[in-house]
């Protein structure tokens, strides 16, 4: 089983994120679970979404404590919150900021890939400039970090799970899938 923990704000689309792989992989055949977790409902406010990916259902239930594979979509929370806390050693720790993959060499014993999710956001319209929703953007960049599906299973979701500005939530992907850049990259993927 393959678990993912995403860390993010109310607004950035998060919840919506962690629920697009999913549906990506179910494309694929796999078996999946999807849920979040935040505390008061507001924007802004610090939320946790999951993903579990597998070829045989999914019977646990829990939140996942220690995953494969961390998705950042607001970069300030790298400051506020232990991010990396439980993440499987050889794991992929992939960040929505402008910095290389290197300025992050506390994690060095993880896979590092940075993404500029909320520049392209902004330049495909997706939320506001001051207030992007990256979550379509970071999906692309996960394809082309982690593999765990291919950006066609992604654009294929976005397409099902998002009703608002498809096509530019899809050139969001695909534009972020060119754009990440990954540090300790020799690492083997889960």
């Amino acid at each position: 089983m393959i678990e993912i923990r995403f860390h993010g704000r109310g607004g950035q689309g998060g919840v919506i994120a962690s629920k697009i792989l999913a549906n990506a992989a179910f494309l694929r055949g796999m078996a999946v679970q999807s849920f979040p977790q935040f505390g008061v409902e507001r924007r802004g406010a610090p939320i946790q979404a999951y993903t579990r990916i597998d070829d045989t259902p999914i019977l646990l239930r829990t939140n996942i404590y220690e995953p494969d594979h961390i998705v950042v979509l607001d970069p300030t929370l790298l400051e506020t919150q232990s991010v990396a806390t439980g993440l499987k050693p050889g794991g992929t720790i992939l960040i929505n900021t402008s910095a290389a993959p290197e300025a992050f060499d506390k994690w060095s014993e993880y896979q590092i890939a940075t993404v500029d999710a909320s520049a392209i956001a902004a330049r495909h319209g997706l939320g506001s400039t001051g207030s992007p929703v990256v979550n379509t953007a970071i999906l692309g960049a996960f394809a082309a970090t982690i593999g765990i599906v291919d950006l066609d299973a992604v654009t294929d979701a976005i397409a099902e799970e998002v009703p608002v500005k498809p096509d530019e939530n899809k050139q969001a992907a695909v534009e972020a899938f060119g754009a990440v850049r990954v540090a300790n990259a020799t690492r083997s993927k889960s």
